[in-house]
């Protein structure tokens, strides 16, 4: 079965800065120089200007990580853990529903339980076969009301050809964007947004 998931690198496209060092001394004089402007964007003197997203030619996000003294390098999601009832069947939701692929590098059999590891895009969904806390029932319609999983989708109209096909309940956005939430075997809650 096609994936609806076509394979795909993640990418950081925010700007770094990290360290003036290779700089020459002309731009580490002009990096050093706004470096209060920063501090004081950061402590939200300049509000109008971080609305616009930038002051002076340096980034909200480029101030957050020149100041940041928690910096411990987030790159990405790498795994998103789910609790299903019964392997199986999530596995035909995930894998024959949805398209999914296992990865078989993954210790499957190496922890005490059951589970799969499923490949979206370069991060992962892991299955785990154990007593789920939630409950099934009573949860929101609208999966965007609950916890979920967010995957990011080129076509959004083909997921939900897919879902009436095999003839799974979703709801659409209540912002007017290209999303669609449905629920696993489970009640997991998963969001499908269109880039």
């Amino acid at each position: 079965m096609a994936s609806i998931f076509r394979p795909s690198v993640s990418l950081d496209l925010r700007p770094k800065v990290s360290c003036t060092n290779h700089l020459p001394a002309i731009e580490r004089f002009e990096f050093q120089k706004n470096k209060n402007l920063r501090k004081d964007r950061l402590n939200g003197s300049l509000k109008a200007n971080q609305a616009q997203g930038s002051a002076e030619g340096i980034s909200v996000v480029q101030e957050k990580e020149i100041n940041n003294p928690t910096d411990y390098g987030v790159v990405g999601v790498h795994h998103v853990g789910l609790l299903c009832e019964n392997l199986e069947r999530s596995m035909e939701f995930y894998q024959n529903i949805l398209g999914l692929e296992i990865n078989e590098a993954r210790p499957h059999d190496k922890l005490p339980y059951r589970g799969a590891w499923l490949w979206v895009g370069s991060e992962m969904i892991h299955l785990m076969e154990l007593p789920n806390p939630d409950p099934l029932t009573g949860r929101p319609e609208h999966g965007g009301r609950d916890r979920h999983a967010c995957i990011a989708i080129r076509d959004v109209s083909n997921l939900k050809e897919i879902l009436d096909k095999a003839g799974i309940e979703y709801t659409t956005s209540r912002s007017g964007r290209p999303a669609i939430f449905t629920r696993d075997p489970d009640a997991n809650a998963l969001e499908f947004t269109q880039v």
